[in-house]
C-alpha cells in the first residue's frame, strides 16, 4: 500500500485506523455529578505532549468524559517555541510518541505526507518548530479535547452526588470536577526551576534561568556567564553568541564535562517497560547513577557553541558565590578567583518541590518522597533525589502519613518528577509509547474500581438475548 502522498490522504489513514482498532467500542462509564455541577472522568492539567498522549491513551479506553487543559495558548504548550533553545529535537527521528505506536499518527507520518519521504531520510534530527506543528495537528486528528489559556490551581477532595469520592479543581476557568488528574505539566510538574541561592539573590537584569524568557538581543556586545554543562546551558551559550554577545564563558564544575548519554543506552523495552517493577534498591541505584552523570550534550550542541571564537568553557571551576560589583556588573565567585559578567545565565535545572506547585499547595506536606520511603546505602546517598515523589504502581502520589490525605491517590503525575519511580517515563518522547499507556490504565483501574457495583448490577439485569429460539422446535417433557 502506497504511502499517503499529502495530508488529507493521511488523515482518512488515520481515520481508518483509529476506526479499525477501537474495539472494546463499549462506553462503560456513567456522567457523574457534584452539587448538581458535572464531573470529569478525568482532568489532563497540560497540553504538551505528555498530556495529549495519556488523553489519547484514555480515549481509546473508552474514558470520554475528559477534558485536557494548559495555561499556554494553543501552539504554544510545553517548551518547543518558548523556552527550549536548541534547534532541533535529541531524540532520534524515527522514535514513536503520542502516537502510541499508530503509524499514521507517527511523526514520521506527518512528515512524509508534506514533504516526501526523500525530504525525512535527508533530515538528521527533527527542527523543534516541526515537532511543536506535528503535536497541534495530532491533537485535532486525535480528536484530544484541550481548552487552552486556563491555569490549573488548587486541588482539594470533593464526593460526587452519589458519595464517590473526586476532586475539585481552582482553575482560571472556574471551579472544575474530576474523578481522576493526571499532572502532565512538564518539568517543574513536582517542583521548579532551581538555581543556588546567591544567584537568586542578585537583582534580576543580572541573571535568568536558562527556562527564563531572555531578551538575549540586548546582550549584545556583552559577557554573559552560563553555569552548568548540560545540553541546555549549551543552548543557552549559543543563542547568546548568535545574539552577538561580546564572550560568553561557560563554567563546568566537573573536571571533565558529560560527554556520555546514558538515556541512549537505556533506551530498550526492558527498562522502559519494567524499571518501576523492580525493588527500590535498584530502582534507586540505576536512577540514581543515570541521573548522576547527567543529561549529556551532543556534538551538534557542542559545536553551534565551540564554531565562536570567542566562547569559552571553564572546566572544574564551580560557582560558590555571586555579588554585584562596584560597577554594577556580575562577580561570580570561584574556587579559582572571581569573574565578572555582564549577564549570568544557570543551566542548574529542576528541584523536586511538590511545595512550589499550586495545584498541590492543598497536599504537598504529606506527598511522599523518595526519602520517606527509601534509605540506600551510605555510598549511594543523594539528598537530591530524595525529594522526587514516590509514586504508586499507578503514577498516583502516595501519602506520606495515611489517611490524611487519602484522595490524593487520584492524581497521577505524567512528568519530570516520576523519574526517580518510572524511569524517565514522561520527561522522554523515547518511553511515551510505553509510558503513556500505563498511566491511563492506572486511570481506569481506579474507575473500573469504584464502578463496580454499578456494574454488577447491570451485568445482573442484563438480559439481551442473542439467539431467538423457535417455538416449534422445542420439545416439552
Amino acid at each position: 500500500m502506497p504511502a499517503p502522498r499529502t495530508l488529507i490522504e493521511l488523515e482518512q489513514d488515520v481515520a481508518r485506523d483509529l476506526a479499525l482498532t477501537a474495539h472494546p467500542r463499549a462506553p462503560w462509564l456513567v456522567p457523574k455529578t457534584a452539587g448538581g455541577a458535572p464531573v470529569l472522568d478525568c482532568l489532563v492539567i497540560g497540553g504538551g505532549q505528555c498530556g495529549l498522549a495519556v488523553a489519547h491513551a484514555l480515549r481509546r479506553d473508552r474514558v470520554d468524559n475528559l477534558l485536557v487543559i494548559d495555561a499556554a495558548p494553543a501552539g504554544r504548550e510545553g517548551p518547543w517555541v518558548t523556552y527550549a533553545r536548541m534547534r532541533t529535537l535529541r531524540s532520534p527521528k524515527d522514535q514513536t510518541g503520542p502516537d502510541l505506536r499508530f503509524a499514521s499518527l507517527t511523526y514520521q507520518a506527518w512528515h512524509e505526507a508534506q514533504f516526501g519521504a526523500a525530504d525525512f531520510a535527508a533530515m538528521r534530527m527533527i527542527p523543534k518548530e516541526l515537532w511543536a506543528d506535528y503535536l497541534g495537528w495530532f491533537r485535532r486528528v486525535a480528536a484530544i479535547p484541550v481548552r487552552n489559556g486556563v491555569a490549573a490551581g488548587r486541588i482539594g477532595p470533593a464526593r460526587t452526588d452519589n458519595g464517590q469520592p473526586c476532586l475539585a479543581i481552582e482553575t482560571g476557568d472556574g471551579p472544575m470536577l474530576a474523578r481522576k488528574v493526571v499532572l502532565a505539566t512538564g518539568q517543574e510538574g513536582a517542583g521548579h526551576w532551581w538555581m543556588p541561592d546567591f544567584l537568586e539573590a542578585l537583582p534580576r537584569p543580572l541573571r535568568a534561568h536558562a527556562w527564563d524568557a531572555i531578551d538575549f538581543a540586548a546582550l549584545r556586545g556583552k559577557t554573559v556567564a552560563v553555569v552548568g554543562a548540560g545540553a541546555s546551558a549549551f543552548d543557552n551559550a549559543a543563542a547568546a553568541l548568535e545574539a552577538g554577545a561580546g564572550a560568553v564563558h561557560l563554567f563546568c564544575r566537573r573536571a571533565e564535562p558529560m560527554i556520555v548519554q546514558p538515556y541512549r543506552w537505556l533506551t530498550f523495552a526492558g527498562f522502559l517497560r519494567h524499571l518501576g517493577d523492580m525493588p527500590d534498591a535498584w530502582r534507586w541505584r540505576f536512577m540514581r547513577r543515570i541521573l548522576t552523570m547527567r543529561e549529556g550534550f551532543a556534538q551538534d550542541t557542542y559545536d553551534r557553541a565551540n564554531r565562536f571564537p570567542n566562547f569559552l568553557m571553564h572546566l572544574g571551576r564551580p560557582w560558590t558565590g555571586a555579588r554585584v560589583g562596584a560597577d554594577g556588573r556580575a562577580i561570580v565567585e570561584t574556587p579559582r578567583g572571581d569573574f565578572a559578567a555582564d549577564f549570568l545565565i544557570a543551566g542548574t535545572g529542576v528541584r523536586m518541590d511538590a511545595a512550589a506547585r499550586p495545584e498541590l499547595a492543598g497536599c504537598a506536606h504529606n506527598i511522599a518522597t523518595w526519602a520517606d520511603r527509601y534509605t540506600p546505602p551510605p555510598e549511594e546517598a543523594s539528598p537530591r533525589l530524595g525529594e522526587f515523589p514516590y509514586l504508586a504502581p499507578d503514577y498516583a502520589f502516595m501519602e506520606r502519613r495515611a489517611g490524611e490525605t487519602p484522595w490524593i491517590a487520584d492524581i497521577h503525575l505524567f512528568g519530570i518528577g516520576a523519574t526517580m519511580s518510572f524511569g524517565p517515563s514522561g520527561s522522554s518522547i523515547n518511553a511515551m509509547a510505553i509510558a503513556a499507556p500505563r498511566v491511563a490504565a492506572g486511570v481506569t483501574r481506579g474507575l473500573f474500581a469504584r464502578e463496580m457495583p454499578r456494574l454488577w448490577d447491570e451485568l445482573c439485569a442484563y438480559d439481551v438475548a442473542q439467539v431467538a429460539l423457535d417455538p416449534g422446535k422445542l420439545a416439552a417433557e
